[in-house]
C-alpha cells in the first residue's frame, strides 16, 4: 500500500507548522502528501510568511481544493495513514468534534475517524474556554489526538526554526515517521543534569 499522508491548515494563527510539515515529509522517502488548505489559512498565510499560495500548495503532492468534497480524501475507501491538521483552528475543531463539517478539510478528519486511523490536531488557540476544552475533550474521545503546538526547551533550542522544526517533527513521531530531526530525551538529550546543574525537589 502507497503511504500517504493528509496535511490540513486551516486558518488559526501558525501556518508555519503546516509549511514545515510539507517541508519535512519532502525529506522522507515514500510518503505521498495530500494537502488541503482553508481560505481563512490563506488569510493568516499572507499575514504571516513571505509565501505564496502557489508555492505553498508546490510543497505537497497532491493539492485538494477546500470546496472539492467529491475528492479522493472524502471517501474512507482512499486509503491513508491518517491525517494532520497544523495548524488546527478552535472553528476546524468544532466541526470535527460535532460531525458537523462543512468543507473538505473538516470532511477528510471525520472520514480518518470513522475509518479509525490517525488525526491529530495541533490546536493553536490561547486562553481556552469551555467550549474549546469540551470540543477538545470530544474530538479526543472520537479518537483524535490533539496536539497544541507547545514548546519544548530541554534541548536547548536557539531560534524559532528549531522550535517549529522539533514540534513538527514530534506530530510526525505521532505516526512512527522519523524525520532525523528530533533531538530525544535519554537518546540526544542525557536523563541527568551534569554536576552543578538544578538539583531535582525532595
Amino acid at each position: 500500500m502507497k503511504r500517504r499522508l493528509i496535511v490540513g491548515i486551516s486558518g488559526a494563527t501558525g501556518i508555519v507548522y503546516g509549511v514545515r510539515l510539507l517541508e519535512l515529509l519532502r525529506e522522507t522517502a515514500g510518503i505521498e502528501t495530500h494537502l488541503v488548505v482553508s481560505r481563512a489559512a490563506d488569510l493568516t498565510r499572507a499575514h504571516e510568511l513571505d509565501l505564496s499560495a502557489k508555492d505553498l500548495r508546490a510543497l505537497a503532492d497532491v493539492h485538494h481544493p477546500i470546496t472539492d468534497l467529491g475528492a479522493a480524501i472524502s471517501s474512507g475507501s482512499f486509503r491513508t495513514m491518517g491525517m494532520i491538521v497544523a495548524p488546527c483552528s478552535v472553528r476546524s475543531l468544532g466541526e470535527i468534534a460535532t460531525g458537523v463539517t462543512t468543507n473538505l478539510l473538516t470532511r477528510a478528519a471525520d472520514v480518518v475517524l470513522k475509518e479509525r486511523r490517525r488525526l491529530v490536531l495541533l490546536v493553536r488557540e490561547t486562553p481556552l474556554h469551555a467550549i474549546h476544552l469540551r470540543n477538545m475533550l470530544a474530538a479526543t474521545e472520537a479518537g483524535a489526538i490533539v496536539m497544541p503546538p507547545v514548546p519544548a526547551f530541554y534541548a536547548r533550542p536557539r531560534t524559532i526554526d528549531d522550535l517549529v522544526t522539533a514540534t513538527a517533527a514530534r506530530a510526525l513521531d505521532l505516526f512512527d515517521v522519523d524525520v532525523g530531526r528530533l533531538k530525544r530525551w535519554g537518546e540526544d538529550i542525557p536523563t541527568r543534569a551534569p554536576r552543578g546543574g538544578p538539583v531535582e525537589d525532595a
